[in-house]
């Protein structure tokens, strides 16, 4: 389908240099970018919610959202950002928290992994897999009722798909891993990857500087970097990804599910036609945005 006007607007009021000097980037000014949200206005009001409160996993900042005003057990969805391991966090994705919470009925537990470059490989992959452990270990802590989901967005759901193969061979039983748009294979070789290079919200570019900050010299090929290059899947969690037509990351998500089926994982996959990257977060200018968390709400909502 071509660009959806939704898209296409979002595109002409965000086009940014894809030829400048990604290498001259400074640390200082990745620290200035971190502060400034630039579509706060775009992420939705955060909904009242009576029980948020923030806390600490194993060290790692935590946010946990509960739509429920009773104290009894719920399932919870560990919720990762995303932002390329180098930008995002819980408070920018905090609307989005609060709105998973509502949807799915579950807590919400949105971990504030930490960033690259001061925090690189594996650092994000050892913060998500800690906040996943902690919650296992104290079900009391957070209302859990034993069942627990990850989902994450972009490099996020990168995380999401790395501890749910560490959940795995560690014999914690994930229920379900919801990825939206995530990132998966860091050879960053597939059609998608090549066509919206340059132009479609996240480029090429933008995702090779990104991989870099954080991977650093590590192996490309390690699953702790490229969950898409396990060497055996079966046994994992049921999945869920969501993808956007007009988004170099499409092609590997894709490939996830086609290879979680082949080995019987129960899997599904979504491309939302004439989207891009990033849309899942921003209702207040993309209509698509709704349709999408329903549909990854109902998924866990089934699962959990």
């Amino acid at each position: 389908m071509p660009l959806h006007p939704q898209a296409r607007a979002y595109l002409a009021a965000n086009a940014h240099d894809e030829e400048s000097d990604y290498d001259a980037i400074t640390l200082e000014e990745i620290q200035q970018a971190r502060v400034r949200d630039p579509d706060a206005g775009h992420r939705g009001a955060p909904t009242k919610l009576p029980y948020v409160r923030d806390e600490r996993a194993e060290g790692v900042p935590i946010r946990i959202y509960r739509a429920d005003p009773g104290d009894g057990r719920l399932p919870v969805v560990v919720f990762f950002h995303g932002g390329g391991w180098v930008y995002g966090g819980v408070k920018h994705s905090d609307a989005l928290g609060r709105d998973l919470a509502i949807r799915t009925g579950a807590v919400v537990v949105s971990a504030g992994y930490r960033l690259a470059p001061e925090h690189a490989f594996p650092a994000a992959a050892d913060d998500a897999w800690t906040v996943v452990r902690d919650i296992f270990a104290r079900p009391a802590f957070y209302q859990s009722d034993g069942n627990v989901a990850v989902c994450g967005e972009g490099a996020g759901g990168n995380l999401a798909a790395v501890v749910a193969w560490q959940a795995r061979d560690a014999g914690l039983r994930l229920a379900h891993q919801a990825l939206i748009f995530p990132v998966l294979d860091l050879a960053m070789d597939t059609p998608s990857h090549r066509e919206f290079a340059k132009g479609y919200a996240l480029g090429a570019k933008d995702m090779a500087w990104s991989a870099r900050q954080y991977a650093g010299d590590a192996d490309r090929a390690d699953p702790r970097l490229s969950p898409l290059r396990l060497a055996d899947v079966t046994g994992l969690a049921p999945a869920t990804v969501v993808t956007a037509e007009y988004d170099v990351l499409r092609d590997e998500g894709e490939a996830y599910v086609a290879r979680l089926a082949r080995a019987g994982v129960p899997a599904e996959s979504r491309r939302f036609e004439g989207a891009v990257h990033g849309f899942v977060g921003l209702p207040g200018l993309f209509d698509q945005a709704v349709e999408a968390r329903e549909y990854v709400a109902e998924r866990l909502r089934e699962s959990l």
